[in-house]
């Protein structure tokens, strides 16, 4: 009987299986073992259960193994619900213009902020493009976000770490954070003041799925000469708006999920 761990390691490389043939077209036993680092034998049995579901198919006896049509059934119903980015990305794009500043999607993944779109805004000027990258969650207004809604064990275990000083003013004490986030998951936004790079301000606001959990942050951030602490409120409001058309869109109802 395969033990827990064992059992965790097999989906893990069956994973891996997919994703070398999603960027080879298709590849041998042999190679697909070598690159997972296991003998033929495992990966072939491996190959095989994912056969067993359509997920792979192999071009007759010891040819190639590719992806199968049980891939496309997966792929079909993802498309069943609102993609986050095709219904955000025009909402970021707008507000970036209303706003002329910057604004990101950014959703939680393993630890950290992932930004998954960016809008540039009119008077911004050569802004780093954020996208794909990994951002802190203690010292970025969607990262707070995020970390306001997380599970209470999840979100102490991050507090509990060694958390990175990036200015003078980034906040490294778990117990000043936590009444931030306690104010973030009350009000629905929070700011960041110069706290991840010096002369920069933002703030974000917490989009919802259809069963009321974040799913996202939409944030806003500017120079600090523009957008100053006297500033970040009412733009909050306008993030907040924003934020709920994006819910609103993904299927979220206040009203029936509180």
């Amino acid at each position: 009987m395969m033990t827990g761990t064992g059992a965790v390691q097999s989906v893990d490389r069956a994973v891996q299986v997919l994703e070398i043939l999603a960027r080879d077209g298709g590849s041998s036993v042999g190679r697909v073992a070598a690159e997972l680092g296991v003998h033929q034998s495992t990966a072939s049995r491996l190959i095989a259960a994912l056969e067993g579901r359509d997920l792979v198919e192999r071009a007759g006896e010891g040819g190639p193994v590719r992806l199968g049509v049980g891939v496309l059934r997966l792929a079909a119903a993802t498309h069943s619900r609102p993609d986050l980015t095709a219904v955000a990305g025009p909402v970021c794009d707008a507000l970036a213009e209303q706003l002329g500043e910057t604004v990101n999607l950014a959703v939680y993944r393993s630890g950290a902020a992932v930004n998954l779109h960016q809008a540039q805004g009119t008077r911004t000027v050569a802004m780093h493009n954020w996208v794909g990258d990994r951002t802190v969650l203690h010292a970025t207004s969607s990262g707070k976000v995020l970390l306001a809604h997380l599970p209470l064990a999840e979100s102490e275990a991050l507090l509990a770490a060694p958390l990175e000083r990036f200015t003078t003013r980034t906040v490294v004490d778990p117990v000043a954070l936590r009444e931030q986030l306690r104010e973030a998951g009350t009000r629905g936004w929070a700011v960041a003041e110069e706290e991840f790079e010096e002369g920069l301000n933002a703030v974000a606001a917490a989009i919802r799925g259809p069963e009321g959990n974040v799913v996202a942050a939409l944030s806003a951030a500017g120079p600090a000469y523009r957008l100053g602490s006297a500033d970040l409120p009412q733009m909050a409001e306008q993030l907040v708006r924003a934020a709920t058309d994006v819910s609103r869109a993904l299927g979220h109802r206040p009203d029936l999920t509180g």
